[in-house]
């Protein structure tokens, strides 16, 4: 079996619901133009063995646009390119989670 080429795959969900339906979506709260964001700044960083997609529903809804990173598992909840940037700057160049990103249980 072949093992992964990525050090790090990143997930952003784009689902998206019906205007004013009671869980929200990702996709109205700006996630594609954050999966665009991040893929363009990974590569402009050059950051090798990364893999961004996007998702279909994480079931995280009422928790923003969810991210979730493999291997490890970490699951984030953005709202910016600030987060993005710090996601990214930290935890895809450095291993570092960004603890005030992660998201809590609901």
């Amino acid at each position: 079996m072949t093992q992964p080429s990525y050090n790090f795959h990143v997930f952003i969900c784009q689902n998206e619901r019906p205007e004013g339906h009671s869980r929200g979506c990702c996709h109205s709260k700006g996630s594609s133009h954050l999966l665009t964001y991040m893929k363009s700044k990974v590569k402009a960083l050059g950051i090798p063995k990364t893999r961004i997609n996007k998702a279909g529903c994480l079931d995280q809804c009422e928790s923003g646009v969810a991210v979730v990173i493999y291997p490890e598992g970490t699951w984030y909840q953005i709202k910016s390119t600030q987060d993005v940037d710090q996601i990214v700057e930290s935890h895809l160049q450095q291993g570092i989670p960004v603890t005030s990103l992660l998201m809590t249980e609901r």
